[in-house]
């Protein structure tokens, strides 16, 4: 080797040294300091008791888990980085839902945003999150445009299903117990006049059509109404076996109470979000005893029993039967496919959550069309566990307890 050749190898150790050095500084001071992650929900208002048993729990225990752990593992850096939280209460409005998120993108710069409680507020919110190309993961979201706007809104996850599969879910097993002669072909039906009620209620009727029920009685009501009686007493005068309510938290706990106030005792009791809380069971004791809801769980499931522990341990409270453990699951879908892109690339994320399958409470999970399609359509309270009675055909379901009994 000529002088000059070993100059130039000497020159070019000396330039890779310097490089790698620039490249691990760099690298170092692009390493952040943490993972911003920022949410709207409501803290106050009528979404307020929704939020509470839902959604706030399950995003305290997500943080709390991963802050404990020392972070998700970033790979880019190899290093594992916390989360840090930026809230703000919508107040129960769409309309400060839609501000507060954009405000935590545009203003706050936060890294991803975790969505508000209810299928209203979750769509509202859609068309921010996809204009600024941020994932939206409306795990409380029930309706049947989600086909379609999983097709507009390329970073939309809808988990919580259509309101035509509750709905099938529901009557199909009705007709079984009408076949059965354990119920006649009459139903009565209420819904709130929000998008969850509106969305149930019109699959309903297309449903009770195709099994060969007559919905007797069918009526909505405005957010807010904090007296039954008039709709009840209407409904109990129609002869149906099957009373069918689409209501939100504060207003599941006032048909029941007031319909056992007035007598309705229906052979199927069927009323909304809420009644899947522990404090549903909590409120009514024994008299919760087979009443059904949307929802469920498969209470033997070892991912759901360990996760029922921990949340209580946490969070100092039972988990809800319906969307909870739908929330976490989609927690722990952004965890993992933030640490398999290794670093906050918001883009790959939501690739990794379109195509990826994931370990969860759930069991293994991978979402069809940006949706998840393996769900429970109906519960019952069944010796003091909200068990799952629909899909009749999936592992870990419990025959439906038809007529209810009436203590």
């Amino acid at each position: 080797m000529t002088f000059a050749d070993k100059r130039f190898v000497l020159k070019s150790l000396v330039a890779a040294t310097a490089l790698a050095g620039l490249c691990g500084t760099a690298l170092a001071q692009e390493a952040p300091k943490s993972i911003r992650i920022g949410w709207a929900i409501a803290k106050t208002g009528v979404n307020a008791g929704g939020t509470s048993v839902t959604t706030a729990p399950n995003y305290k225990l997500w943080v709390k888990e991963i802050n404990d752990a020392g972070g998700i593992m970033l790979k880019a850096y190899n290093k594992r980085v916390p989360i840090e939280v930026i809230e703000y209460d919508d107040r129960s409005s769409t309309e400060e839902a839609v501000r507060a998120t954009e405000r935590l993108i545009t203003q706050d710069k936060v890294d991803f945003v975790l969505p508000p409680w209810g299928t209203g507020s979750n769509l509202a919110v859609g068309p921010t999150y996809e204009k600024h190309k941020y994932p939206l993961l409306a795990a409380t979201s029930v309706t049947d445009k989600a086909p379609d706007l999983a097709k507009r809104w390329k970073h939309a996850f809808f988990f919580l299903g259509t309101g035509g599969e509750y709905a099938e879910g529901l009557v199909a097993m009705l007709e079984k117990a009408k076949k059965d002669g354990k119920i006649n072909n009459k139903i009565a039906m209420i819904n709130i006049a929000d998008g969850f009620g509106v969305e149930l209620a019109n699959a309903t009727r297309k449903a009770a059509k195709q099994h060969g029920f007559e919905l007797v009685y069918d009526k909505s009501y405005p957010i807010g109404t904090q007296d039954m009686t008039p709709i009840i007493n209407e409904a109990k005068g129609k002869g149906a076996d099957t009373f069918v309510a689409y209501s939100y938290p504060p207003d599941t706990m006032l048909i029941n109470e007031q319909a056992r106030t007035l007598g309705l005792a229906p052979k199927v009791l069927f009323t909304g979000v809420g009644t899947q809380f522990p404090m549903f069971k909590g409120k009514f004791g024994t008299a919760a005893e087979g009443v059904m809801a949307p929802g469920g769980i498969d209470a033997g499931n070892p991912q759901m029993q360990a996760y029922l522990k921990r949340f209580k341990e946490v969070t100092g409270q039972e988990s809800d039967r319906f969307a909870s453990p739908i929330v976490y699951t989609s927690l722990q879908m952004l965890q993992q496919a933030i640490e398999r892109v290794g670093k906050i690339d918001r883009a790959a994320v939501t690739q990794e959550l379109k195509s990826g399958s994931f370990e969860t409470v759930l069991g293994p999970v991978k979402l069809e069309g940006q949706m998840l399609t393996k769900l429970w359509h109906v519960g019952q309270w069944q010796n003091g566990e909200f068990n799952a009675i629909a899909p009749t055909n999936r592992a870990g379901v419990k025959p439906a307890v038809i007529p209810r009994s009436t203590p």
